[in-house]
């Protein structure tokens, strides 16, 4: 025990905790790279380990991750796929307000098995609206239920007649008849829908879904095999998917401090959105600007927490204690941290501004606790090793770029000699700000006014689905705390100690002096 503390006091002259090490580098902005964390004793697996957060009250996630709200990131598909992962997707405001609304509704709708708010078509239309309809909300899927304009179900229309060669066909003259339909009526659900239809699904063979209906055969819902079978899976997974109290995925929405035409607040259309988002049942608003230490930002956080006293409200971005305590104060409950450090934000380039976001996320978080808030890395996360290192100081992490490549994310796929991308563009490019986002920079959204642009736009080389990029970044993590000897977040915190790294040390770091065959991420 007396060589332990022995050693202990020695490392202690070399690895210091957040309180010592920082403010010895307070002439100098940190970043990822410019530091590592030293290793502690460990009786702690990293399979072992326990990732949940909490980012307001009530509101709590079982990884620390969040998709961001840009418009190559998150929409729908991506949201899903976070929540059922255990984490948080912030659906993107650089649409119609209708459609973000109805966005968020398809995921809080994604209760696994039973889709109460199935995408329907009518009779009348021709195969080529439905296609168009698929091109322009992206649906991954081409199988409808047919109903009349009374709701009651006529038919299926199934994937292999929604071709363009049948475009100029009508549906009912390629669906699938009612009478040729399985249903179910939705009184014979019970209480455990699911086993329901997974016993109905073993019955029948090469079925895939089953419509739901009442007496009066009016659609009711839509059960598919493949949710049956995803949610049999997550009674077995590490990490289950974040749901709120009514089993329904958690979903977050962003919002911008909206102008009117004479420059003043647009409150009663952002109170209306709001609104709208929470009967639609979101988890969490972000007012989400570049510069959230400002009256607009400060004034919509402060609405819309007198107007709902019990919605979590995050608010950004920062990167300095008065910001933190600004928001703080005027009613956010978690801030996002980080002005410039995305790979595809120009905003230090173009503007002059913005701290490393390692210094930014230690001066953030000190008057965080004081606040009773939490904070969210926001940008400048490449690998899983910077993940570890942001949640020593914050409470989760946002990523666009290491998700931008998923096949959730929205935009179309791109091949360039041989190799498969994906758009990725930053919310501050000029074509994000043509399309709507100018407000979150402080820009008129007017293309034929004077804009300078904060981000670029870019290509990311597909990386595959959701669940095989977060496998990769939760195993780093977790073996991050392990080294530490950390069982959960709040230990990391705790026993975090750093050291500065020279350059050659950032060599060091990685692969070198070999010729690659395999990279570690394959």
């Amino acid at each position: 025990m007396a060589a332990s503390k022995e050693s202990d006091g020695f490392d202690s002259k070399f690895y210091k905790p957040a309180d010592a090490f920082f403010p010895a580098y307070s002439n100098l902005g940190l970043t990822f790279d410019d530091v590592t964390l030293a290793t502690l004793y460990s009786e702690v697996l990293p399979r072992d380990t326990n990732l949940e957060t909490e980012l307001a009250d009530g509101l709590r996630l079982n990884i620390p991750i969040v998709s961001a709200d840009m418009d190559t990131v998150t929409e729908s598909r991506m949201a899903t796929a976070m929540a059922l992962n255990g984490g948080l997707g912030l659906i993107h405001y650089n649409m119609p307000e209708r459609q973000q609304l109805s966005e968020v509704s398809r995921v809080k709708n994604h209760v696994h098995g039973l889709i109460q708010e199935p995408i329907k078509v009518a009779p009348d239309q021709l195969i080529g609206d439905v296609l168009e309809m698929i091109e322009t909300k992206r649906f991954a899927f081409s199988t409808f239920p047919v109903v009349d304009d009374k709701g009651k179900l006529v038919g299926l229309l199934s994937s292999h007649v929604v071709k363009p060669r049948y475009a100029k066909r009508k549906v009912d003259g390629a669906l699938t008849p009612r009478a040729q339909v399985h249903t179910i009526n939705q009184r014979e659900l019970g209480k455990d829908p699911i086993a329901r239809a997974d016993k109905f699904f073993t019955e029948h063979l090469g079925i895939h879904k089953l419509l739901v209906v009442d007496d009066k055969d009016n659609l009711r819902g839509l059960i598919t095999l493949s949710d049956v079978e995803r949610i049999t899976q997550e009674r077995n997974a590490q990490f289950k998917p974040a749901r709120d109290p009514h089993h329904h995925l958690l979903c977050g929405a962003a919002v911008s401090a909206t102008r009117n035409a004479f420059g003043e607040l647009d409150r009663d259309r952002i109170l209306a959105h709001v609104g709208a988002l929470v009967e639609r049942g979101v988890d969490i608003v972000a007012v989400s600007t570049a510069h959230g230490h400002t009256k607009g930002v400060g004034d919509t956080v402060r609405m819309l927490r007198d107007a709902f006293p019990k919605l979590p409200l995050m608010a950004g971005n920062v990167t300095s204690a008065e910001g933190v305590e600004f928001l703080a104060s005027c009613g956010a409950n978690a801030i996002k941290v980080g002005q410039g450090p995305g790979s595809i934000c120009t905003t230090r380039i173009v503007a002059g501004v913005g701290i490393p976001q390692l210094t930014a996320l230690y001066v953030t978080s000190r008057v965080a606790q004081k606040k009773k808030v939490s904070i969210v890395a926001d940008g400048g996360i490449t690998k899983s090793g910077d993940i570890v290192k942001a949640l020593t100081l914050a409470s989760a992490v946002i990523c666009g770029g290491l998700l931008a490549g998923c096949t959730e994310a929205p935009g179309e796929v791109l091949e360039i000699s041989g190799k498969l991308y994906k758009q990725y563009r930053g919310m501050g490019s000029l074509a994000a700000m043509k399309a709507g986002s100018a407000a979150r920079y402080g820009h008129s959204s007017n293309p034929t006014q004077k804009v300078a642009p904060e981000g670029v736009e870019a290509l990311k080389e597909v990386s595959g689905s959701v669940d095989r990029v977060l496998a990769q970044l939760i195993g780093g993590i977790q073996s991050g705390m392990g080294y530490l000897g950390a069982h959960n977040l709040t230990q990391l915190r705790d026993k975090a100690r750093y050291i500065r790294v020279s350059p050659a040390g950032q060599r060091e770091a990685a692969p070198h002096d070999v010729v690659e065959l395999k990279t570690g991420t394959q």
